[in-house]
């Protein structure tokens, strides 16, 4: 399966933390915009050179943007599929996670736009 990455740093005002990378697989489902790593640079730490991967950015049917985040799916011998996010909230609410998911949607915006249309 071929891919096609594009490194995009975050938009001005968002985070100069972190690249995100847009890689875009041939033969993908119809609604699945890309799939998203999050790099992080030398000066991270202990993160300094590693990528987050398993985002991935969909189109709705009204054709919205949106990210899903990394999981795992499970179940208790039940019917009902249950997901267990590897990326969470180290506190209480989730405004750090909805950060992330704006970041993302908005490097890959300004992405798209600044590579202008495609035939």
């Amino acid at each position: 399966m071929a891919k096609k990455t594009n490194h995009t740093p975050a938009p001005e005002g968002l985070s100069t933390d972190v690249t995100f990378n847009f890689v875009q697989r041939e033969g993908s489902p119809e609604r699945l915009v890309s799939e998203a790593e999050v790099v992080f640079p030398a000066t991270a730490g202990i993160l300094a050179g590693l990528k987050l991967v398993g985002f991935s950015l969909w189109k709705s049917p009204e054709g919205e943007i949106y990210v899903t985040f990394p999981s795992r799916a499970f179940g208790a011998g039940t019917d009902q599929r249950r997901y267990f996010d590897y990326l969470r909230p180290a506190g209480a609410g989730n405004g750090s996670a909805k950060a992330l998911k704006d970041a993302i949607v908005a490097a890959y915006k300004a992405q798209a736009a600044s590579a202008g249309p495609t035939a």
